[in-house]
């Protein structure tokens, strides 16, 4: 990877294990000419190709930032893991957890680009959506948004773990960006009550960031790739409901 271009990079952010999505992000991402990527974190954790992931990225040498997964990897004993976790670490070797163990929990990326996986002061909390008592994932406030920035300078703020590609611009002018997710376009969680994030295509999907004299330009780009070799890998692994996650980005 050459030396990071602040001016024209890619966004990618939750790849959880899927390497052959994130085989098809970085073609794309070389196709369109840009040199710097940036990772949000939860990479690894996933029923299907962590290591195979974990190899890619390494190779890559690319400014990375842990997410809430990762952690759980290197913070929780293996018999107490979640199960795609469990799958994911039982994959791993010393080298790789090392790496992860070794990620900071937020990144400046230069001066003016700041990155996180949830919120500045969390990788469990979604910045720019909450979740409703009947588990309706919704937008957040602007006024619950723009206090998470409060004490962040920078002109562009980064944040994954919902998976879902979305730009807001707050008040004073600064970009928060969520690139959505590279490998995992649907999930449920339990937190803080059950509900389901669903983005209804099974792309795997990026952002692209250009600065120019107006301001932060930014695009999404959704890769459609062939995602059978990780459903067979889910399915091998007794996740065979991630099939449709991966195949059409919805749960159910």
């Amino acid at each position: 990877m050459n030396t990071f271009d602040p001016t024209r990079f890619a966004v990618i952010s939750d790849i959880h294990s899927n390497a052959d999505a994130l085989v098809a992000v970085l073609r794309d991402i070389s196709d369109q000419g840009i040199d710097s990527i940036v990772n949000l974190g939860d990479h690894l954790s996933g029923p299907m190709a962590a290591r195979e992931t974990a190899e890619l990225l390494l190779a890559q040498g690319m400014p990375s930032i842990r997410g809430n997964h990762d952690r759980w990897l290197v913070e929780k004993r293996p018999e107490d893991m979640g199960s795609i976790d469990r799958v994911a670490f039982d994959q791993l070797e010393a080298r790789h957890l090392k790496w992860l163990r070794e990620l900071p929990p937020v990144l400046w990326v230069s001066e003016d680009i700041f990155a996180c996986h949830g919120t500045p002061d969390s990788d469990t909390t979604y910045w720019m959506e909450a979740v409703s008592s009947k588990g309706g994932v919704v937008l957040r406030s602007r006024e619950e948004i723009n206090s998470e920035a409060s004490e962040i300078t920078a002109s562009l703020l980064l944040c994954g773990h919902t998976h879902l590609p979305r730009r807001i611009d707050l008040p004073d002018g600064r970009v928060l960006l969520n690139p959505g997710s590279v490998g995992c376009p649907g999930y449920g969680d339990d937190r803080p009550v059950p509900h389901l994030v669903q983005t209804g295509t099974g792309a795997a999907c990026y952002a692209v960031v250009e600065r120019k004299a107006g301001g932060w330009v930014t695009a999404f780009r959704h890769i459609p790739y062939d995602p059978r070799r990780m459903v067979e890998l889910a399915k091998a692994a007794d996740h065979a409901n991630w099939e449709t996650r991966l195949a059409t980005g919805w749960v159910n």
